[in-house]
């Protein structure tokens, strides 16, 4: 059994073409798509069969959830992959999120909020030089932190609210876990404030609609706030 969308001749087989809309919903940038693709394609056909198309799926997952793109993550336990319909870049999650409880604790938001007033917002926000050094205390990665910070300016303006800074401390305190940080921010996590078709409507000239998601980010001017001092960022 294959989704119709990806196998409308019930063939039981997947053309490149087909499938290549279908991953494109993951919100994946092509290059993890293309490797996904190659490693799912054992016998570079431009085909797959049902199974080489699970795995593909298994393969998004694991992207989604930060591990690598490789066979030997096939067999670790992942949920399920995530696709979206939607072509907003700021449409984080399908349109029932807004039924999602949000992953962040009320006790654990007090946490974060007290930090959060003590670092002097101003006009309840926080810029990326004083959001650094609470990322950088913690000792992970640089590029985790890089991905930390990205996934949590969800309307992108290079400053951090009350509730976005909720997110990144959610970030950071399941990195320390070793939970692994997502690729795309899953929609438990997006807080109920902006849970609205299009979080920031003067974001939107920014992004042109032809673009795909993930490539219109990449020609946004990037707002990595470790990116100043740290080359190892991207």
């Amino acid at each position: 059994f294959l989704p119709h969308q990806v196998d409308s001749a019930n063939a039981g087989r997947v053309l490149a073409s087909d499938a290549a809309v279908f991953l494109k919903k993951s919100g994946l940038t092509d290059l993890v798509l293309g490797k996904i693709w190659d490693l799912a394609d054992t016998d570079g056909k431009g085909i797959l069969n049902k199974q080489e198309f699970f795995v593909a799926l298994r393969l998004v997952a694991c992207a989604q959830n930060g591990l690598d793109v490789s066979l030997s993550s096939l067999n670790l336990p992942v949920p399920p992959p995530r696709f979206t319909d939607t072509s907003s870049p700021l449409l984080l999650t399908g349109t029932a999120s807004s039924d999602v409880p949000w992953a962040v604790k009320l006790e654990d938001k007090a946490k974060y909020d007290a930090i959060f007033d003590s670092l002097n917002p101003v006009n309840g926000l926080l810029s990326g030089d004083k959001v650094k050094p609470v990322l950088l205390n913690s000792k992970l990665p640089v590029d985790i932190l890089g991905r930390v910070w990205e996934l949590s300016d969800i309307d992108r303006d290079g400053m951090l609210d009350r509730d976005e800074f909720a997110v990144a401390m959610f970030l950071v305190y399941c990195a320390l876990e070793k939970e692994p940080v997502p690729m795309s921010l899953p929609a438990a996590l997006v807080p109920p404030s902006k849970r609205k078709p299009i979080s920031v409507p003067g974001a939107m000239p920014l992004i042109p609609s032809s673009t795909s998601t993930k490539e219109s980010h990449q020609s946004l001017p990037p707002v990595g706030i470790l990116a100043a001092k740290t080359p190892l960022t991207q």
